[in-house]
């Protein structure tokens, strides 16, 4: 039976809300600012929170099952995150206060940089990118502006392994540089008779090297040294996605390892939120020899007091800075949440994290690969490719098991990316979620499995206990419909 609308539930004359007499002259609202098109319904409160409720139990979240999103590590968000960033000193600051009244929210964005050039292996950090993608597109505006001012404009070109994350060749192209893709060899590394090659024939016009480490197929580049050496050895800069530090922190830096400049996702790595497009927080981390380039101002001590006096902190401009990102100094509030993560764990618990996270992953990874097509059969990081199709059971594809899931009370992984890996299912299960969880999440994939041979119907119609089933995702793009209220009484909602 199909619920109510809440249109349908409207009456004239009914309210949720009495209102006080008012204390002021009453004015007429201006003709012009009136919308009496608009058909919304008269109803109860309690008719208003009951619907809203509903409507809430149709959200999926981390707090009522894992989602295990390949390359967007969705793990848990500790509860003493949002105390931290609620109370009042920081959640009640305002960005064109001066800085002399804001000493606490800058000592902690000053300590959070230091523990990030820490983390990473870096000589400067600046927090001001709101994003991973934005932190992307810093990086290279820095790789291409230390190479014009060396004077060799002509490094106009980026190598970008085919493994690498789809933010890659899309940053490259707005910093108004062109991409040379790389290959992967059969053991899911950079192909590296590949970068050669390309470098002995370009060298001189690369500006440099966008790579993920471990990278989308959850492996470690076996070979990251070499591919450092290389690009370095032609002039170039290695730029860092640090989308899959979650595999890295605590137990290898990315700054030993050669890297000239890398971002931080703290709504990945470092438990800030991560659902609903963000708020997302991307600080890059860069040496000795980026430093300079550094997005600004950043937090700096200006003064360092006296044996009984703290530190006087306040904004500084890097020498050659390409300008500022983002609006005052990034997403505050996020940063409030990343230094709590990083202040309760420590360095011992940060690394312990990862470990973590590698070890669960690699658990599911056991109990899924006797089911699943592993393409690149490897110890994995902290997620995994996997098939989800099979030559015995035509017709299905792994959208199909990620819809069955669903059906199973599990939110679906990452489909069809990396593309280098044919129907691809890319499962990050992240070190917040339990040994039981992991097993009842294999197990589904397992029945899931054995339902493609034996009832492949059943796949291709799922979900069967969703609101609603699937939608036409091209025409729901194009064709929106904003309105709530069916053409009549029971009838569903178009969704596209």
């Amino acid at each position: 039976m199909t619920e109510p609308i809440i249109y349908d539930l409207g009456r004239p004359g009914r309210t949720g809300v009495q209102l006080p007499e008012p204390d002021v002259p009453l004015t007429a609202i201006p003709a012009g600012l009136q919308r009496a098109e608009l058909d919304l319904p008269e109803v109860d409160q309690l008719t208003v929170v009951r619907h809203f409720t509903r409507l809430s139990k149709l959200n999926y979240s981390i707090d009522q099952g894992m989602y295990p999103l390949g390359s967007c590590t969705m793990k848990y968000n500790p509860r003493l995150n949002e105390d931290t960033a609620r109370l009042p000193g920081f959640a009640a600051s305002h960005p064109l206060q001066d800085p002399e009244t804001a000493q606490g929210s800058l000592a902690l964005m000053f300590q959070l940089q230091e523990w990030l050039k820490e983390i990473g292996g870096f000589a400067g950090v600046s927090l001001q990118p709101a994003a991973g993608a934005q932190g992307e597109f810093t990086g290279v505006l820095m790789i291409r502006a230390y190479h014009q001012a060396r004077g060799e404009a002509q490094r106009t070109k980026m190598l970008i392994p085919n493994s690498a994350h789809g933010t890659n060749p899309a940053t490259t192209s707005m910093a108004g540089l062109q991409v040379i893709e790389l290959p992967s060899d059969a053991r899911g590394n950079v192909d590296l008779a590949a970068l050669r090659k390309v470098i002995a024939e370009q060298g001189a016009q690369i500006a440099g090297l966008m790579i993920t480490n471990p990278n989308t197929l959850g492996l470690f580049e076996e070979r990251i040294e070499a591919v450092v050496e290389a690009v370095h050895g032609c002039g170039g800069l290695v730029y860092g996605d640090g989308a899959n530090m979650n595999a890295m922190v605590g137990v290898a830096r990315p700054g030993d390892l050669g890297f000239d400049v890398l971002h931080y996702n703290l709504h990945k790595t470092f438990s800030t939120p991560h659902g609903g497009g963000g708020p997302g927080s991307g600080p890059v981390g860069v040496s000795a020899k980026l430093a300079d380039f550094l997005p600004g101002p950043v937090v700096s001590i200006v003064d360092d007091g006296g044996d009984d006096e703290p530190p006087l902190y306040g904004w500084a401009q890097p020498a050659k800075s390409i300008g500022r990102l983002k609006a005052f100094h990034g997403n505050f509030g996020m940063l409030v949440r990343a230094y709590t993560y990083i202040r309760v764990h420590g360095a011992s618990g940060l690394r312990a994290n990862s470990e973590n996270a590698v070890i669960n992953a690699n658990y599911l990874l056991a109990k899924v690969r006797e089911h699943y097509h592993l393409p690149y059969d490897r110890v994995c990081m902290h997620e995994f490719v996997v098939e989800g199709v099979w030559p015995d059971a035509p017709g299905v594809h792994a959208l199909d098991v990620s819809k069955r899931l669903i059906d199973y009370g599990f939110h679906p992984p990452t489909n069809y990316f990396p593309l280098i890996v044919h129907e691809a299912l890319m499962i990050e299960p992240t070190e917040t979620e339990s040994r039981e969880t992991l097993d009842a999440f294999a197990e589904a994939l397992a029945s899931i499995a054995a339902e493609a041979h034996s009832q492949p119907e059943v796949l291709r119609e799922a979900p069967h206990t969703a609101p609603v089933a699937r939608l036409d995702e091209v025409a729901a793009a194009k064709q929106l419909v904003l309105c709530c209220r069916p053409a009549s009484l029971g009838e569903p909602v178009a969704a596209a």
